[in-house]
């Protein structure tokens, strides 16, 4: 078999020329932006962590140009990870899968070539760009690691691509994924404790799109298991070629087990005993990654916002929870996790605050100038004790941060809503679970 006769096969196995596209279920917010951005013409770049469901997401914006009356023949779809490919990932290896298509399918309209994992192509940008120039097809990729928005992709490409970041499912989309979807306060209440069950699955196993769809708990956390090795060694041991990775393992593993917590590289230094560069680099892998996010401490000034640790957060919390020796009592500090990833997903500018008294607010969150809310995450407020250190720490942060008067005081909890006011501030004390649908 010649190399173009394998390669057309190849894409004939990718591609839904002649068969119907899958049954998946819809993520219509990214969906809807894939398609957005796809008609300015620049190269739409969906990137996120591995498993995310970024194919998934292309093939379902796929559908919809088809049921739009865009036939599959105007559009190209080939996953670069396919191993028919070893051996062959070269800027070269482009330009015949897209003769190839050309050739063979005859497109007549403006052709969509998307190109999943492309990454793996050494001098991919350079290959966009020049097909970016000529302006006869329009590209969509997708990505897993921050090659995809690094200083050589920035460069070549400045101006010419919009971003899509894809996270594993929010809280609505899990919902979705099992068949429930509460559109407003009264069906949430009418269906409590379905959603309140669903809630519990969502923080121990996370958000990644098949393990919602697998029914058995220990499958879940196998699963989940594997996505971990998967981006361990894919997406940072050989994209960066580490020969001894042990430590890169146990770090992570660390990491992912303190999410929430504050991060110093010094004490990791000291921990792992490893250098402090050594360990400043693999945490820039992790989150190269999209493993893990950091988030600094608010300060209007940057340069004692740049000196205080920063808070780190895992990319789900079921990858955290599978990795993790003391998932049991963390259950606030993975409701913390999720409400961070919610913030992201909402386009936030987040941060964490510690008053002069040693009180921790665990968001900041700021919109062009403007501190927007303040926000602490906690596992309850039955206990005197707990309630107090809560309210007191929005207070002490609101008087001690310029402008924080003005934005909005949430405590989320896992269940009970009411409003307080201390000192003046009016705070509300809202159910996690409506906040993270929009029904708060």
């Amino acid at each position: 078999m010649n190399k173009e006769t394998q390669l057309l096969e190849t894409l004939a196995d990718w591609n839904f020329w002649h068969r119907s596209l899958p049954d998946t279920v819809p993520r219509e917010r990214y969906e809807t932006e894939v398609l957005s951005k796809s008609t300015t013409g620049e190269i739409v770049i969906v990137k996120g962590v591995r498993r995310s469901g970024k194919s998934t997401i292309l093939v379902n914006a796929l559908r919809r140009l088809v049921d739009s009356g865009v036939s599959p023949r105007e559009m190209m779809f080939v996953n670069l990870e396919d191993p028919r490919f070893i051996g062959q990932l070269e800027p070269g290896l482009l330009s015949r899968i897209k003769d190839t298509y050309l050739q063979h399918l005859n497109p007549t309209g403006t052709p969509y070539l998307i190109l999943d994992e492309i990454q793996n192509v050494p001098g991919f940008e350079k290959w966009l760009l020049r097909e970016y120039e000529l302006g006869n097809a329009r590209l969509l990729v997708t990505g897993s690691n921050a090659k995809l928005s690094s200083r050589e992709i920035g460069t070549a490409l400045t101006g010419r691509y919009l971003d899509v970041n894809v996270l594993p499912l929010a809280f609505d989309e899990f919902l979705s994924f099992k068949g429930v979807n509460p559109t407003d306060r009264l069906e949430l209440a009418q269906r409590r404790l379905d959603i309140k069950r669903l809630f519990e699955e969502y923080v121990d196993y996370g958000g990644f799109p098949k393990v919602a769809l697998t029914p058995e708990p220990v499958l879940k956390q196998a699963e989940v298991r594997i996505y971990f090795d998967s981006i361990v060694l894919r997406d940072i041991v050989a994209r960066y070629r580490l020969d001894n990775f042990e430590a890169l393992l146990q770090l992570a593993v660390y990491i992912l087990s303190h999410a929430s917590s504050p991060l110093s590289l010094n004490g990791l230094k000291t921990h792992f005993g490893l250098s402090f560069d050594l360990v400043d680099r693999y945490v820039e892998y992790l989150e190269n990654a999209y493993l893990i996010f950091r988030v600094p401490r608010f300060d209007w000034s940057l340069k004692r916002q740049h000196a205080n640790p920063r808070k780190v957060y895992a990319v789900d919390t079921g990858l955290s929870n599978a990795v993790s020796f003391q998932v049991g009592d963390r259950l606030g500090q993975r409701l913390e996790n999720l409400v961070f990833l919610e913030l992201v997903r909402r386009g936030a500018e987040v941060y964490y605050y510690k008053t002069q008294g040693g009180y921790e607010v665990d968001f900041v969150v700021k919109r062009g100038p403007h501190i927007t809310q303040l926000i602490q995450v906690c596992n309850g407020m039955e206990h005197k004790k707990t309630r107090e250190r809560e309210l007191r720490a929005l207070v002490k942060a609101t008087q001690e941060i310029a402008h924080a008067d003005r934005a909005d005081h949430i405590v989320l909890v896992p269940d009970g809503e009411e409003t307080v006011v201390r000192e003046g501030i009016e705070i509300r004390i809202v159910d996690v679970k409506s906040w993270l649908l929009g029904l708060s």
